[in-house]
């Protein structure tokens, strides 16, 4: 059994099920779908969430420090590689 944690999620239940559906790349779904969860009281502990979205629990732990320290944008910010152009 994993321990405890507590998060605050400052998004209503309302407005992350609305989230959730309109979103269109799964990786976002999934962490919505992590916050749904937690937010409404169907799962409480990470090894829970990382087994119902098939991940490892260091994913699930990776999402919820992006969500605290920088809030559901934070969790959701798509980075883009940046492409180096050769010197000739």
């Amino acid at each position: 059994m994993s321990r405890p944690f507590k998060i605050e999620i400052a998004e209503s239940e309302e407005e992350l099920k609305k989230r959730l559906q309109t979103a269109n790349l799964g990786n976002q779904k999934e962490k919505l779908q992590m916050l749904w969860w937690l937010k409404s009281g169907q799962l409480k502990e990470q090894q829970e969430i990382a087994k119902r979205l098939a991940r490892d629990t260091s994913t699930i732990t990776r999402w919820l420090y992006k969500y605290r320290t920088g809030g559901l944008s934070g969790l959701l910010e798509i980075k883009k590689a940046l492409l180096c152009k050769a010197e000739n």
